[in-house]
């Protein structure tokens, strides 16, 4: 199956696929060492244009503090989505390079029980088992007690969110990142398997008698801390794949044995694939029919992440990454490198990719379609057959392309890969 981006038959794609190959694999000889130094330019520009996006964000924000209506709420949302597009691609580095996986956790962690950062419906809410932090509610309190402790939380600061992420030990105290964010943009979505996304009103951040809900001043500063908070995160993620003469990860990356850069390069694409996107966020959702289990669950906007999730792992088989300008970075490839030594893996490994991109763009369109949309809490809801049959055309492209990366990392002298399943049985 090919990509709805590329619209030609079958015969000529592979064709011209096959065409691509050879003539990145002739023009000149590609290194091991190329390639990896492609990729940490590849990471640097998406992330780069991660921190772009979420400057726009912060401006948004702003707009929408100045002055709170349906109109400015609606454009930070955009902001918010227009954000994720980048980021989400982002995601294919972190898998192997521990400096960002050790970082991620800050920005992107999901789900999360909300009631810990603002008030919530009581009715079905949902949250972790024993977690004294989810019904916490730092938005409406001065102090907070979890795990025992007591916690100032009276000023509001990204100093402060930083500390209480993760508070108590759980993974569900997400008090930062792009999810808090979306969180306070949308508000709970309350509509279960039926259409609708969150639907927070914009005088949820307006001051004096236009409040609603109570506690506007410091849920506008909550909001602010946390958009603050993430350009500070991707500025020193910027800062690390920056081609610079002081010591950072890029300089560790690029002075390691090349095989142990493919190593990293490629452990990250299958783990991405196969545990991640494969299992954790669309496995574990439909197989449970969990909507709490929804990536971007408050703004329904899961179908893009999934999306730019597979985009993310092609930009680094092919070397190639569409700037937020319209602009492509290109450059030594995983592909050229794998057609030097197997020209048929080299291939199908493009189609297979192309084949989940297809998979994922069916999720997209149908979220996006004019007509009876389904994104993906309604996709896995009980008895939607036609909707656990796109995801599941998903999860098996997905899982069919990691089985050709395994092989591509024993062609290019990286054995014993074992990309992260995540402990699940595909």
């Amino acid at each position: 199956m090919i990509s709805r981006l590329v619209r030609r038959p079958l015969a000529l794609a592979i064709a011209a696929g096959a065409l691509a190959v050879a003539s990145h694999a002739s023009a000149e000889d590609v290194t091991a060492d190329a390639v990896v130094g492609h990729y940490a330019d590849l990471a640097h520009t998406t992330y780069s244009d991660a921190l772009k996006t979420a400057k726009a964000l912060d401006v948004a924000i702003d707009e929408l503090l100045a002055a709170p209506t349906s109109e400015t709420l609606a454009a930070a949302k955009k902001a918010w989505r227009e954000a994720r597009i980048p980021y989400q691609q982002s995601e294919v580095f972190r898998f192997g390079n521990a400096v960002v996986d050790d970082w991620e956790g800050q920005l992107n962690a999901w789900p999360l029980d909300e009631g810990m950062i603002d008030y919530v419906s009581q009715d079905g809410y949902q949250h972790e088992l024993g977690n004294a932090g989810a019904t916490a509610n730092i938005i409406a309190s001065s102090s907070i007690t979890v795990g025992g402790d007591e916690i100032d939380v009276s000023t509001l600061s990204p100093e402060l969110l930083a500390e209480l992420n993760e508070i108590g030990g759980s993974e569900a105290n997400v008090a930062t990142g792009y999810h808090a964010i979306e969180f306070l943009l949308w508000g709970q979505d309350l509509h279960g398997y039926e259409p609708g996304a969150g639907e927070r009103g914009a005088s949820d951040f307006a001051l004096g008698d236009d409040c609603t809900n109570g506690n506007c001043d410091r849920r506008r500063a909550y909001l602010k801390a946390a958009s603050q908070l993430l350009i500070q995160d991707l500025e020193w993620m910027v800062a690390q794949w920056a081609p610079v003469d002081e010591d950072n990860y890029r300089r560790e990356l690029t002075s390691v044995p090349s095989e142990e850069g493919l190593r990293r390069i490629l452990f990250g694409m299958g783990s991405l694939s196969l545990g991640e996107l494969a299992g954790e966020r669309m496995k574990v959702a439909l197989e449970a029919n969990s909507y709490e289990d929804e990536h971007d669950c408050f703004s329904d906007n899961t179908h893009n992440s999934h999306y730019y999730n597979g985009k993310g792992i092609q930009n680094v088989y092919t070397g190639q990454y569409q700037r937020i300008d319209g602009s492509v970075l290109e450059g030594p490839s995983v592909e050229a490198l794998l057609a030097q030594t197997d020209s048929d893996l080299a291939q199908t490994l493009e189609q297979q990719l192309e084949s989940s991109m297809a998979a994922l763009g069916t999720l997209k369109q149908t979220a996006e379609q004019s007509e009876s949309p389904m994104t993906f809490d309604m996709l896995i809801a009980p008895g939607n057959e036609q909707g656990a049959a796109i995801v599941n055309d998903a999860i098996l492209a997905l899982v069919t392309q990691t089985v050709s990366i395994e092989q591509a990392a024993g062609e290019l002298g990286v054995t014993s890969l074992e990309p992260d399943d995540a402990g699940h049985d595909f």
